[in-house]
């Protein structure tokens, strides 16, 4: 090569007749790598462009991969040399599909359709993948490709997709564990998601995505029943509800709503917690607070809670319930505690209270009626 980076007879020699693969893919990855430092002048890209197309088809799997690799990262590579790497196999395919941007939506859709699984997954994982590719992957591509698009957040993946991929791999671990750590789900999904997951990714996606009301709760309180349990038993960290109070908040989770209805089915350890982190103080002081026989404790922290008088209001009442409860602990005991608890609330404000709280507290009754069945 002269000093000025222009192709040499030599190298044009050595890059179409040395008979050794390794002096050919060296010399490649010499001029390819000038080629992407722009140190070719218009002649003489195009004199290189034009050996990369011969050395495309060269019989070497080395000096084709040693081209592709080389020249992957290129924005302006020619569209024919990119699609010809692209739709070799997987160890020459592989970095052009992944990096290119010289190939199209159209290009990924051809091989999609023709190529193996090799092929699909190198491009689930491109830095950006459209979300026509996302679904045609969906619609073709095996687990294990549709996985690799789940784990790329690159990857705009339209809610029609998400819902085609539920219904085809929703039981399969490998596919619905990555899209539940997406950082954005559908609020359609995110409830889809729920009932397909383990309990800790349940707990990743209430703290992290948005969700209805109603299931959130449900999946915040069950999770809580669970640790309860523990407690009682093993001896489970009381660490993991400070964890969770503290996703929940900093995802914005952590609605009063949600506080209330954790009272009202008697998680007192949640609705202490809950409101120490709002009001950032210990629980200790909570404890105090709540329980100040004229309620104005608890009426502050609330205000400091931002938590809206009416509620406020409705939580008075619950405490005073669970004051004059003897409540033990166990799964038994609560549900009884639970129902009392929810009869008192609903009795005490009648229509004052909203329709959806009064729906989703009934139904905790009625959980309770069915199970006793």
């Amino acid at each position: 090569m002269s000093e000025n980076g222009s192709l040499s007879p030599a190298d044009v020699e050595r890059l179409l007749s040395d008979r050794s693969a390794e002096n050919r893919a060296k010399t490649v990855e010499k001029i390819a790598g000038n080629l992407v430092g722009h140190q070719f002048s218009d002649k003489e890209r195009a004199e290189a462009e034009e050996i990369f197309r011969v050395l495309a088809g060269d019989a070497e799997i080395m000096v084709r991969q040693t081209l592709a690799d080389t020249l992957k990262n290129l924005p302006d590579l020619p569209h024919d040399i990119a699609v010809t790497l692209a739709n070799d196999i997987a160890d020459v395919a592989t970095p052009m599909l992944t990096f290119s941007e010289a190939l199209s939506d159209e290009d990924l859709f051809e091989i999609i359709n023709s190529k193996p699984e090799s092929h699909q997954e190198a491009i689930a994982g491109r830095q950006v993948v459209s979300e026509a590719v996302s679904e045609k992957l969906a619609d073709s591509g095996s687990a294990t490709v549709v996985a690799r698009l789940m784990e790329n957040e690159g990857a705009q993946i339209s809610e029609k997709t998400f819902e085609k991929v539920l219904d085809k791999y929703g039981d399969d671990e490998t596919v619905n564990a990555p899209m539940a750590r997406r950082s954005e789900l559908p609020i359609t999904v995110t409830e889809r998601l729920v009932t397909l997951v383990s309990d800790k990714l349940r707990e990743h996606l209430v703290s992290h995505h948005e969700m209805s009301p109603g299931v959130a709760t449900d999946l915040i309180l069950a999770s809580r029943e669970k640790t309860m349990i523990g407690l009682l038993g093993e001896g489970a960290s009381s660490g993991d509800l400070e964890k969770l109070i503290d996703q929940l908040h900093e995802n914005g989770r952590l609605t009063p709503t949600i506080i209330l209805r954790a009272l009202c089915v008697g998680d007192v350890d949640f609705f202490e917690t809950a409101l120490a982190k709002g009001a950032e103080i210990s629980v200790s002081n909570v404890h105090l607070l709540i329980n100040d026989a004229g309620g104005e404790g608890l009426k502050q922290l609330c205000k400091k809670c931002d938590i809206p008088a009416g509620l406020g209001e409705m939580m008075r009442v619950a405490v005073d319930v669970v004051n004059e409860m003897e409540y033990d602990g166990t799964p038994g005991d609560r549900a009884r505690f639970r129902d009392h608890v929810i009869q008192r609330v609903l009795t005490h404000f009648e229509d004052r209270f909203d329709a959806e709280n009064v729906d989703y507290l009934i139904s905790k009754i009625s959980e309770n009626t069915k199970a006793a069945a």
